[in-house]
C-alpha cells in the first residue's frame, strides 16, 4: 500500500527542470532612496514640459463662439423664440481681427441636451439606417413610440435620436462696407468615414428605382419638415446618407456638446462677417442654450486645454510628491546614522 501511494506521488511530480521547479532567475527591484527620487523627479518635469506643450498649443487655436438663443429680449434672434413664429431667420454680426487660416470648423453647439439619456440612446434602428429593406417597413422595437404614426405605418428613420435632429441652417457672408458676399460652405465629410461608408445606406430596390420609391410605404419622423429622401437634392448626400443626419446621429457623451456643421476650406480674412440663421430648432422648454462657433485647429485638434492641465497637474504632483519624499529621507537618515554610532 505504502509503495502504491510513493508511486502516484512520484507520477504528480512535475520534471525537474528550471521552469516546472521554480528556478528560473529572477530580478526584483531594490526601492531605495536613490533610485526612486530621481524617478519621480524626472517624471515631473517631463509630465510638465508635455502638459505646457499641450496647454500652449491649445490657446493658439482661435475661437469665436456666438450664442443665438434668444432669450434676451436684446438678441436680434428674441423675435425667433414666440411659439407662433415660423420661417424665422435672423442675423448675427461678427468681427474677425486677424486671418484664420483654412480650414476654419464651423460647428453648432447645444446646452443642457442630454443625448446620453440610456432610452433617447437606444432609441434607433441600425439595420433600418444600414439599408435593410425589411426593419425599412417593420422598424425595432427600440425605436418606441417613435417606431410608427397613428395610422400603423413605419417611420424612416425611426426613433427619438432621428425625431430631434437639428433643423438651424446657417448661410455666412462677408460684408464690405454696403457689399456682402457668401462665403462658401463645404459639407462634403463632416461625418466619420466609418459612418458615411459602412454604418449608414439608403435602402436599394432590385429594380434599381429612385430613393422616393424605395421609400413607399413610410412616412417621416414627425418632427422633421420633409422626408428622409428630401433632405438634399445630391443623390450622394440624400437620405440616410445625408451627413448632417450621419453626424446628428452620432450622439454625444455630455449635456454640453458641439457638432460639426461645415468647413470653410479658405479660412476666413479679417473684416466683418455676418451669419444668418433660420431658427427652427426649439432650446428653451428644457432650458437649453444654442451657439455657432468658428474654430481653427492645431496638430491636437480644436481647443481643449484639459489634456494639457492634466500633465501641468500630475507632473506637479510628482515633484511635490519627490520634495517630501526627499525630506522625510533626509531626515531619519540623519536619526539613523546617530543610532548606528
Amino acid at each position: 500500500m505504502s509503495r502504491q501511494r510513493d508511486q502516484a506521488v512520484l507520477k504528480n511530480k512535475p520534471d525537474n527542470t528550471a521552469f516546472t521547479q521554480q528556478r528560473l532567475p529572477a530580478w526584483q527591484p531594490f526601492l531605495s532612496a536613490g533610485y526612486v527620487l530621481p524617478t519621480f523627479f524626472l517624471l515631473g518635469l517631463v509630465f510638465i514640459a508635455i502638459g505646457l506643450g499641450l496647454y500652449f498649443t491649445s490657446n493658439n487655436v482661435i475661437e469665436i463662439e456666438l450664442e443665438y438663443t434668444g432669450r434676451s429680449p436684446n438678441s436680434s434672434c428674441h423675435h425667433c423664440t414666440k411659439n407662433d413664429t415660423k420661417d424665422c431667420k435672423c442675423n448675427i454680426e461678427f468681427k474677425v481681427d486677424k486671418t484664420l487660416p483654412g480650414p476654419v470648423f464651423m460647428y453648432y453647439e447645444l446646452v443642457n441636451f442630454y443625448q446620453n439619456h440610456r432610452k433617447y440612446g437606444v432609441s434607433r434602428d441600425d439595420d433600418q439606417l444600414n439599408g435593410d429593406l425589411k426593419y425599412l417597413k417593420e422598424p425595432s422595437e427600440y425605436c418606441f413610440p417613435f417606431r410608427q404614426d397613428g395610422q400603423n405605418r413605419p417611420i424612416a428613420p425611426c426613433g427619438a435620436i432621428a425625431n430631434s435632429m437639428f433643423n438651424d441652417s446657417f448661410v455666412l457672408y462677408k460684408v464690405n462696407n454696403s457689399e456682402i458676399s457668401k462665403v462658401p460652405l463645404n459639407s462634403k465629410g463632416i461625418s466619420w468615414w466609418t459612418d458615411y461608408n459602412v454604418k449608414f445606406n439608403n435602402p436599394k430596390l432590385d429594380n434599381g428605382t429612385d430613393l422616393k420609391q424605395a421609400f413607399e410605404g413610410t412616412v417621416k419622423p414627425h418632427n422633421w419638415p420633409r422626408p428622409a429622401y428630401e433632405l438634399d437634392t445630391n443623390p450622394e448626400n440624400n437620405g440616410f446618407i445625408n451627413e448632417d443626419f450621419i453626424v446628428w446621429m452620432r450622439t454625444a457623451a455630455l449635456p454640453t456638446f458641439r457638432k460639426l456643421y461645415r468647413r470653410i476650406d479658405d479660412g476666413l480674412q479679417p473684416g466683418k462677417y455676418l451669419v444668418e440663421i433660420s431658427y427652427n430648432y426649439p432650446v428653451l422648454s428644457f432650458n437649453g442654450q444654442k451657439r455657432v462657433t468658428f474654430s481653427t485647429i492645431s496638430w491636437m485638434g480644436g481647443r481643449n486645454p484639459f489634456l494639457g492641465i492634466a500633465y501641468l497637474v500630475c507632473g506637479s504632483v510628482s515633484i511635490v510628491t519627490g520634495i517630501i519624499m526627499l525630506i522625510v529621507y533626509i531626515k531619519y537618515q540623519g536619526q539613523n546614522i546617530r543610532k548606528v554610532e
